[in-house]
């Protein structure tokens, strides 16, 4: 059997195994869960068995092989962490747009035909463009909410500029930089949307990198510096700063001297400015775009910045810990440690509240099922770019344990948490950069899908930390103006409705963007009938 034959039958044998894998993640989602960005490993890890032959025609294919040991350098460490949101980037794009460009522009050959034939057959595992796009926009997200700098991003570091002062929120292990196509591909994405804000700084980014490099061809890239240098002149224009657009422009000449649309932009450029010459303007300074639902945008990201540090909050005397009971026999001898958070709202952190293997049970119970998580709007219900995270409903009547955590949740709060008093339990995965930017677990409308349940609104909020992150993914509160760290298997539990059933505005919450890490929570939404004795109305109005 010769090396084509022997790669083709390895190619088959990959494509079957391939073929076999359960839950793979719906194309265009997989950006939207950790758990689905680190199975698009084991795709890539296919492909990369598809170019051992390398070693043998390194002379004659010496830029693949620099593209092969590159990549074959991230999979060293079986566990390679997607939890870096920069690594979980780069991946996407190797599989969405690197590994296309390599396989379409090699010359025909047995071998190279093999290859060919075999990303053909792991294609539709491949992450789609959307999920592309979704994973650019969690690195605009990041860059927003912790207030990154985009250079030390490119270098791999996670940096908060403030003015002169820069802060290290998190320093990896091992350092991952991107390259001058990653960045043109982030900036591309806000450039299509007209978001110059964000396209300007990636794309400058884009074109210094470039600068470097130049002369440097990589098979795998798409963009070059004279693409980044027309993207960024026309973002510059786009915001009103003529003289950089003509700049920029003016470089470009010098790579294409032959293009006769950047020669007319010039004159375009060099008109605009002479007539305003004789004019005082003002340089033109981007604003962020905002979200029109997002009122409350400076408290939210302020409080994400603390990632759920805040020493003065902790010193006020009516906080407090203790052992907690509930009364409850089924507690007595094994009492939950409580932390009161806050009191109005009213807000409980119970530390573990389950164990290790509980939490990675229910994991992995979840995830063959998570799917894409969505929002009531209005009678619908909807996935949106303001909540990134896939989830999935679990019945207690998948495994014992989950019964023995209705009766522990029941123990602890007193409440009633049978259906149809509670809903299932709710297990919800963050993807790159995940959040749920600020919103209430009640009903605010009578249309809300909550109704349909026939047992009135969500009375309370009981949420489990299943894992551990980094950095980022707090719980901030906004009205009460603080936030809560993720604390792996601690559970928060808070009230969303007054006594006498009327909606707690304070109780209006966000799940800050993951920074680093792999979030998983699990969630279960109690509803107000069945709780008349356990809660019962006050004699105040204000309760």
């Amino acid at each position: 059997m010769g090396p084509a034959a022997g790669l083709a039958a390895l190619l088959a044998v990959l494509a079957l195994r391939a073929g076999d894998v359960a839950g793979v993640a719906t194309r265009g989602d997989t950006f939207s869960a950790l758990t689905s960005v680190a199975r698009a490993l084991a795709p890539e890890r296919q492909l990369l068995g598809l170019l051992r032959y390398l070693r043998g025609e390194e002379a004659r294919l010496r830029d693949l092989t620099r593209f092969y040991d590159k990549v074959v350098s991230l999979h060293e460490d079986s566990a390679t962490p997607v939890s870096n949101p920069l690594l979980a980037f780069a991946l996407i794009k190797r599989l969405q747009s690197d590994w296309k460009n390599v396989v379409h522009s090699l010359e025909a050959s047995e071998n190279i035909r093999a290859l060919k034939d075999g990303y053909e057959k792991v294609e539709q595992d491949l992450p789609a463009f959307e999920d592309l796009e979704g994973a650019a926009r969690a690195l605009m997200r990041l860059q927003d909410v912790y207030m990154l700098n985009v250079k030390g991003l490119a270098r791999g570091v996670f940096q908060r500029v403030t003015g002169s002062a820069v802060t290290d929120l998190y320093s990896p292990r091992r350092l991952f930089s991107l390259t001058g196509d990653d960045c043109f591909q982030v900036g591309k994405v806000a450039y299509d949307m007209g978001d110059y804000y964000h396209a300007i700084p990636w794309l400058e980014e884009a074109v210094s990198l470039f600068r470097g490099s130049y002369g440097e061809w990589k098979t795998e890239d798409e963009a070059s510096l004279e693409d980044a240098l027309d993207h960024l002149a026309f973002a510059y224009f786009q915001a009103g700063n003529v003289s950089c657009a003509l700049s920029l422009s003016r470089e470009f000449l010098l790579y294409s001297p032959d293009n006769k649309r950047m020669a007319r932009n010039v004159l375009k450029y060099e008109k605009l400015l002479a007539e305003s010459a004789s004019q005082a303007v003002a340089e033109t300074v981007i604003q962020r775009p905002n979200i029109p639902h997002l009122q409350t945008r400076d408290t939210y990201e302020g409080l994400c910045q603390t990632l759920g540090s805040q020493p003065t909050h902790y010193q006020i005397p009516s906080l407090y810990c203790s052992y907690e009971t509930s009364s409850s026999p089924y507690l007595l001898l094994q009492p939950i440690r409580k932390e009161v958070i806050h009191l109005e709202p009213y807000v409980v952190l119970y530390h573990d509240f389950v164990t290790d293997a509980e939490a990675q049970k229910i994991r992995g119970l979840a995830e063959p099922w998570l799917q894409r998580s969505v929002v009531a709007s209005g009678e619908k219900q909807l996935p949106v770019e303001y909540r990134i995270s896939k989830s999935a409903w679990l019945k207690d009547t998948v495994d014992p344990m989950l019964v023995t955590l209705d009766h522990r949740i029941a123990a602890l709060t007193g409440l009633d948490v049978q259906p149809p008093y509670a809903e299932y339990l709710q297990v919800v995965n963050y993807g790159i950069g995940g959040h749920y930017e600020p919103h209430f677990d009640h009903a605010t409308s009578p249309s809300s899908p909550l109704y349909r349940m026939k047992s009135g609104n969500r009375v309370a909020t009981f949420m489990i930390y299943l894992s551990s992150v980094e950095a980022g993914g707090a719980t901030a509160f906004i009205y009460g103006n603080f936030s809560v760290p993720v604390v792996k298997n601690a559970a928060l539990f808070w009230w969303n409705l007054h006594r006498s059933g009327e909606g707690d505005g304070d109780t209006l919450h966000a799940g800050c963007p993951v920074l680093v890490g792999d979030k998983w929570v699990a969630n279960k939404w109690i509803h107000e009938y069945g709780q008349e004795f356990r809660r019962p109305c006050s004699s105040s109005p204000e309760d």
